[in-house]
């Protein structure tokens, strides 16, 4: 039986956006930034209105693996590793089962603190990929954009990089809020030297969710931005691949 009880807001029986092939992804519940765009608004408050056990969705994917093959388990939120020891105790029991297991994470909690480092070196053990989202490299802008500064994350993604874990690193393109140049150029110029990232990616900003924060009764703060073009994050990507190739 499992010792830690995890709270989730729902899951995704089919994804295919959250590491390689089909995956079954449970969207825990809690977050601390608060992401002027964020898509999963119902995940951020911390709440325990819907607990489940690793037992739980250990069967869950047993019971569908068969679309698994070369899939397999994300934990993605709210900030998944707000739950740590929830996912340390899942992620061992999966690789037990010879489950890859991924976390979609900004890295926001991650801390030096011996406690939680130590939790962190458990995790990279039974964490098969990170998927990691760079939002600002500018810590001023970031804490404007989601809260909280940067510091930690970047360090969190560097340290996660040095201990040989397997990343992909991804950016939100908002534009007029992190497609300046700039940001960009920092962003390709930070992840340059990460040995570790099989990928990196930028994804569209979305309105799809605007109905969540309707339905929550919350302002969305960014309802004039218009989602960019297919060759507006392409000419993006270029910015960013010219930063990775700057000394």
């Amino acid at each position: 039986m499992s010792k830690v009880t995890g709270y989730y807001s729902s899951f995704e029986s089919f994804g295919a956006v959250d590491g390689p092939g089909l995956r079954l992804v449970y969207f825990l519940q809690g977050c601390p930034l608060r992401c002027k765009y964020c898509h999963n608004p119902e995940t951020q408050e911390v709440n325990k209105e819907k607990p489940i056990s690793v037992e739980e969705i250990l069967d869950h994917y047993e019971r569908t693996k068969e679309f698994y093959v070369h899939g397999g388990l994300t934990m993605s939120g709210g900030e998944p590793l707000m739950q740590l020891d929830f996912i340390i105790e899942l992620f061992t029991a999966a690789k037990a089962r010879g489950i890859h297991t991924a976390v979609d994470t900004s890295v926001c909690t991650f801390s030096t603190n011996e406690v939680i480092l130590n939790k962190w070196k458990e995790l990279v053990k039974v964490c098969d990929l990170f998927i990691c989202d760079i939002k600002e490299i500018d810590s001023v802008r970031h804490k404007a954009l989601t809260r909280l500064g940067n510091e930690n994350i970047l360090q969190g993604i560097k340290w996660l990089d040095d201990n040989g874990a397997t990343t992909w690193i991804r950016h939100v393109l908002v534009p007029g809020y992190t497609d300046t140049r700039e940001n960009l150029l920092g962003i390709g110029n930070f992840i340059k030297d990460l040995k570790h990232m099989e990928k990196f990616e930028i994804l569209p900003y979305h309105n799809m969710m605007i109905p969540k924060y309707n339905n929550l009764n919350r302002k969305f703060e960014l309802p004039e931005v218009v989602p960019p073009t297919r060759e507006y994050c392409r000419e993006c990507l270029k910015i960013v691949q010219e930063g990775m190739h700057r000394k």
